[in-house]
């Protein structure tokens, strides 16, 4: 990968120091999950150089501490509005309460990790309906909204996917995506959806980029938050994660540092007309391998023909972006 595209960052840079030296003053940003973890690392870092950012939860309490926190360092308006990803009913207020309102910037930061076999109130599996199917139509939505961001800026709008090297767990499985034929296993289901989450910024890239907006893909890196919540201890110990005193093994970022490949995929000069790539430690991730299994980026996450179609299965599950 000798044009692979790289930024002058290491793997366990901060957020702040990303956006250093940037000024997003009038431009505005939206981050799903916004309230903790990476995801209010994210909207720190965007709302310290000036953008206007909303993050985008479903717990009013989450959200009005994370605001007021935020605002402490902020030079951009921060405020939050409800957003249930696993409700399609939640996601079309949220989109109409925003109306025709110019945005520059849209991560789609939020999700849920190997929870109990469970199904949203649109009858699809919790992990992929929430993970891909929820932030599918909150994008295609504000699709609009990008589009003008870029006409009135003059700089491309971007959109920000959050998958995982989760994905290399599992493909798109097709045939039963919401796991009612076969067996519920909890981590091909999270596979699933984060391969989803990969693909469909091949998709929204391929239909958006003539129109001013494009999408990458981020792996933010190991991190512990509240993502964890459906993992006991001993398992998260089993899998590696945590040694015998429960502590994060080497390697494992601060919820400031598993924010900044978020960022740069945001702000990054380097990524300037760019998109359908997938990022990871501020860089173009390489190709997946054996001999390196937790980095990289398998065949299956970038496939331009399984992503038209999961972008196909998506427009029939939500009724949008046909």
């Amino acid at each position: 990968m000798a044009d692979r595209i790289k930024s002058p960052f290491g793997a366990y840079t901060d957020a702040r120091d990303v956006v250093a030296g940037h000024d997003l003053a009038g431009k505005v940003a939206i981050v799903t999950g916004g309230a903790t973890g990476i995801g209010v690392e994210t909207a720190r870092a965007l709302a310290e150089t000036g953008a206007e950012v909303v993050i985008a939860v479903r717990k009013p309490d989450l959200a009005e501490a994370a605001v007021a926190d935020i605002a402490k360092t902020a030079k951009g308006k921060v405020s939050w509005s409800m957003l249930d990803l696993s409700s399609f009913q939640s996601i079309r207020a949220f989109a109409a309460r925003w109306g025709e309102r110019p945005l520059n910037l849209l991560i789609n930061n939020a999700g849920v990790m190997a929870c109990p076999l469970a199904y949203t109130e649109d009858g699809l599996e919790m992990q992929i309906g929430t993970n891909h199917f929820g932030h599918f139509l909150l994008s295609v939505l504000l699709a609009p909204n990008l589009t003008a961001g870029a006409r009135r800026s003059g700089k491309t709008s971007r959109l920000v996917s959050l998958s995982s090297i989760g994905h290399r767990r599992a493909p798109m499985n097709f045939d039963d995506p919401h796991f009612r034929s076969h067996p519920y296993d909890k981590w091909e289901s999270y596979g699933q959806a984060k391969t989803a989450n990969a693909l469909f910024a091949v998709g929204f890239d391929r239909r958006f980029s003539d129109q001013g907006v494009r999408a990458n893909a981020v792996m933010p890196g190991g991190i512990f938050t509240p993502l964890q919540r459906h993992l006991p201890l001993d398992e998260q110990k089993a899998l590696g994660w945590l040694d015998d005193d429960g502590k994060p093994r080497a390697g494992f970022k601060t919820p400031q540092q598993g924010a900044s490949t978020s960022v740069w995929a945001a702000v990054g000069d380097e990524l300037e007309g760019v998109g359908g790539l997938y990022l990871e430690d501020l860089a173009q991730a390489v190709p997946w391998s054996k001999e390196h299994p937790w980095a990289g980026v398998m065949p299956h996450a970038l496939d331009p023909e399984a992503a038209e179609r999961l972008w196909t299965l998506s427009v029939e599950t939500t009724g949008a972006g046909g």
